[in-house]
């Protein structure tokens, strides 16, 4: 028996339950994980509120770093011993797996597990919103939400070392300081400051060529009202719940403009694309070009502590479970 958190009910942080659970041989196209670290994402939040269906009881967890101790028939690609990560695969909040290769890497030696762990789902993410969902080009003003969270600190570093200039919304000094250390030249205080007034005040009256918006239905419409002219809208999360409705034809007026909802499941959906996003964020990584901040550490059985700090904004970078 290994040791899982597991959820029998949508609900708040209470809901999770560290218990035993059996893990079985792997089998065929499948590798058994023997997990050293687990990452924390919102998208764990999503999941244990209901916000995204799930069958109950359900483990929940996004993505997770260890070494494989087990290998299905037909496995060729990987060997018992080999260091692995993988994203977007449900179920990470547990000591041990078994799962199909698709989403399983292997991890350069560069690469501890604990940076694995923080930067798989958050960099592919990333990875997916500057080079895929709206191309980065040099020159270019970017608005990034939450700008000093795991993926915003990404985005940052990553847009800069492009030739970006980035605008990044953050609720306290202290996170405007820690996107500002991590390549944001404008930190806006969304508390305090109109988003899109000073938005357009950095950007001499013209706005943002994307805005990759995390937040969802509070920040819409000033995610909107901040872009230039065929502008590019990236909703790509849901903190504050999801977007509303709306009618379309506000986007002509406000200078045609693009509306875009990426998940980072249809860019790993096949093992080309998995490879390929991997590929890019190790060499960005390993390169220094991206620096992966874990600023809290939890033992995996605490996961519940680590939800609510998440959800009070109290965490800033990324946050990994050790097992």
């Amino acid at each position: 028996m290994v040791k899982a958190i597991r959820v029998y009910e949508a609900g708040g942080p209470e809901v999770l339950k560290w218990e035993d659970v059996e893990v079985g041989d792997p089998g065929p196209g499948e590798v058994r994980i023997k997990q050293k670290t687990v990452g924390l994402n919102y998208i764990d939040v999503y999941f244990r509120t209901g916000l995204y269906p799930v069958e109950f009881p359900a483990i929940i967890g996004m993505e997770a770093a260890g070494v494989i101790d087990a290998v299905g028939d037909g496995v060729d690609e990987f060997k018992v011993g080999d260091r692995v990560a993988y994203p977007m695969v449900p179920g990470a909040y547990t000591e041990m797996r078994c799962m199909p290769t698709l989403k399983v890497v292997k991890l350069p030696d560069a690469i501890d597990d604990q940076t694995a762990a923080a930067m798989m789902l958050k960099g592919l993410t990333a990875q997916y919103l500057l080079f895929r969902t709206y191309k980065v080009q040099p020159g270019d003003n970017i608005l990034v939400y939450a700008a000093a969270g795991g993926v915003g600190l990404i985005l940052c570093q990553w847009a800069k070392k492009l030739g970006a200039t980035v605008i990044g919304c953050v609720g306290s000094k202290e996170k405007a300081d820690l996107a500002v250390a991590n390549g944001c030249d404008h930190p806006i205080l969304y508390r305090d400051e109109n988003i899109p007034e000073r938005v357009k005040e950095l950007t001499g009256g013209e706005g943002v060529a994307v805005a990759y918006d995390s937040i969802g239905k509070a920040t819409f419409m000033d995610s909107l009202d901040s872009l230039k002219p065929f502008g590019t809208m990236v909703t790509y999360g849901n903190a504050s719940g999801p977007v509303e409705a709306f009618n379309p034809g506000i986007l002509a007026p406000k200078g045609s403009l693009y509306v875009t909802r990426p998940t980072l499941g249809t860019h790993t959906a096949t093992r080309e694309l998995v490879l390929d996003g991997t590929k890019h964020l190790f060499d960005a990584v390993t390169s220094g070009d991206v620096k992966i901040s874990v600023n809290q550490t939890y033992e995996l059985k605490d996961v519940a502590k680590a939800h609510a700090e998440l959800e009070a904004r109290e965490t800033t970078g990324s946050t990994v479970f050790t097992v």
